[in-house]
């Protein structure tokens, strides 16, 4: 067995000891499928990769791309991919939302076509937004998730540890129930 292997092995166990009871870490993404098969509810994404920076630049306006931070080369790329692995899984999300951030817009676009704006999704960092009234309507929806719906909800960072309490990185998913807990985590790649 490679050197690589075994530290891969025993990064994952030493990981597992300190997940939640009932949370799966998942590698690969993959396995995502199964979860997201078998449970239903929303895989949540934290818009892929961008340009450097933390937040929005000053002067940064909503609807305005060139005033925001936006998606780099590669978090193109990484949205495409999930475009190929979304193809590969044979998975169509009865719906997809999006936060109304270019960003979040841009990744939504190139993984999905088409998605609806949903402001509960928007970016809540640095006291922007509403944060607790944005948990109130994530949860809600949540809630009224029909058995074994699929939706697809791309958002920031914040939105996605304030509703489940872990970190996310950038492209990463988390697949949720109606409770908002966290059942599978990943990033998709073809």
């Amino acid at each position: 067995m490679s050197l690589l292997i075994q530290r891969r092995r025993w990064a994952c166990m030493f990981a597992a000891a300190w997940l939640p009871d009932g949370l799966l870490a998942l590698e690969p993404a993959t396995d995502l499928t199964g979860v997201w098969r078998k449970q239903g509810g929303v895989l949540m994404i934290r818009h892929t990769s961008t340009e450097s920076g933390l937040g929005d630049p000053p002067g940064f306006v909503l609807g305005q791309c060139q005033t925001q931070r936006n998606l780099s080369a590669q978090g193109q790329e990484e949205a495409r991919a999930i475009k190929t692995w979304m193809q590969t899984h044979q998975f169509k999300p009865e719906a997809v939302f999006s936060s109304q951030w270019c960003r979040c817009q841009d990744t939504a676009r190139l993984a999905f076509g088409q998605f609806t704006d949903w402001p509960a999704l928007n970016s809540t960092f640095g006291g922007q937004g509403q944060a607790a009234e944005q948990e109130r309507q994530l949860r809600q929806r949540l809630m009224q998730l029909p058995d074994n719906a699929r939706e697809v909800w791309v958002t920031h960072q914040v939105n996605m540890t304030g509703l489940t309490g872990a970190y996310p990185a950038m492209g990463e998913g988390f697949v949720i129930d109606r409770r908002g807990q966290l059942l599978a985590r990943g990033k998709m790649v073809g």
